[in-house]
């Protein structure tokens, strides 16, 4: 008898260990840092293939989207955010897809009422180009498609971060857009590999509610790409190192 009610309460203690360490992260993932692996090449030249990156869920606010293990159909749809406040010019955000559905990385490019346009490749906001540097071309290993030239250049938003783009061709289907207004309480989200991103300039996605945000990516913790050498240039340095100036 004695045994069994030892058993008994060491079982009932490692249930409430085991109860509250996963209480513990419930709430460390829905309120401060999740983690993402990019699953695609759309934000080269910053973000390749297979990196994973901490994810601040508090930097714009709270929404059923917050939860994790895609529990926000228990909660109802809502236009508000807990703690809201609108991402920056040239942030990296993770947000849910507003038709797939999927979960989606891209940078932000133009706020509610911002006019963004694509001329030939190059990007407009509210009627002026965007300042760029000089391109460079160079060859890079493409993931799943072998070597592949781009022209990489630094694009400077206006009151943004700057950040360093691809572009593949002049002659791309979204390289001439617009103009188009964002609307209210929606964010236009477009990647960093301009001719390999399907984004808000794309029928297909469109801007993206406020509420679809998860938050923002922060850096890269672990990668598997490395420079390889040879004829091809390397990957830019990510590891460790902030996503936004």
């Amino acid at each position: 008898m004695h045994d069994q009610a030892e058993w008994r309460e060491n079982a009932a203690d490692w249930i409430k260990t085991i109860a509250g360490a996963f209480l513990a992260y419930l709430a460390f993932t829905t309120m401060a840092f999740a983690n993402y692996r990019i699953p695609s090449e759309s934000m080269v030249p910053h973000l390749e293939v297979g990196d994973y990156i901490a994810v601040s869920k508090f930097a714009y606010g709270y929404s059923r989207y917050s939860l994790p293990f895609n529990a926000e159909a228990l909660l109802p749809q809502s236009e508000r955010r807990l703690f809201e406040r609108l991402p920056e010019r040239g942030d990296v955000v993770v947000f849910i897809h507003p038709v797939s559905g999927d979960t989606m990385i891209k940078r932000a490019i133009g706020l509610p009422g911002d006019v963004i346009e694509m001329r030939g490749g190059a990007l407009w906001i509210n009627g002026e180009p965007v300042e760029e540097s000089a391109r460079e071309t160079i060859l890079r290993r493409a993931h799943g498609r072998g070597r592949e030239w781009a022209e990489r250049y630094e694009e400077y938003l206006p009151g943004g971060h700057p950040h360093s783009t691809f572009n593949l061709t002049d002659a791309a289907p979204l390289d001439d857009f617009g103009p188009y207004e964002v609307p209210a309480r929606h964010v236009f989200f477009m990647g960093d590999n301009r001719d390999n991103s399907l984004d808000s300039r794309w029928q297909g996605m469109g801007p993206v509610p406020m509420e679809n945000l998860i938050g923002r990516a922060e850096i890269v913790y672990a990668t598997a790409l490395s420079c390889r050498g040879g004829d091809a240039a390397c990957p830019m340095p990510r590891w460790l190192r902030p996503l936004h100036h």
